[in-house]
């Protein structure tokens, strides 16, 4: 059964500490969103990024976003206690373009996030690190 718009809505407001998070370079607001066993999955520059979210909030914490970064969030699924949402981010750290896509379930009445997969545009991708 499709949920009701305000579910739609409620999955976009969890999905704003994520965003919040990287604009600020502060991972304190990505806590709330993420599962203490949430999983990570990427390529950052060319080498895999895999395992506990505590990398993304290693990434989020040492790199500013830039004054240049962008975000849109766009939640394209949710059934009952699943969502599925993508945030386009443009500009993080000055210089890369993602796509991440967030798996969401609703836990206590509250949507947190078990699971994030993202793309780094290749356009963006800095092999000389």
């Amino acid at each position: 059964m499709r949920s009701e718009i305000k579910e739609y809505e409620a999955v976009a407001l969890a999905a704003e500490k994520f965003v919040k998070s990287v604009a600020e370079g502060n991972s304190e607001y990505a806590r709330t969103l993420f599962t203490d066993d949430a999983v990570l999955f990427g390529m950052l520059d060319g080498t895999l990024e895999h395992g506990s979210i505590e990398q993304f909030y290693r990434n989020v914490d040492s790199v500013g976003a830039g004054d240049n970064f962008k975000a849109r969030i766009d939640v394209l699924a949710v059934e009952e206690t699943v969502a599925v949402v993508r945030v386009l981010e443009e500009g993080w750290g000055g210089r890369i373009d993602f796509t991440d896509f967030l798996l969401m379930l609703k836990l206590g009445g509250e949507w947190k996030c078990v699971a994030k997969a993202y793309n780094q545009n290749s356009d963006t991708i800095n092999t000389a690190r």
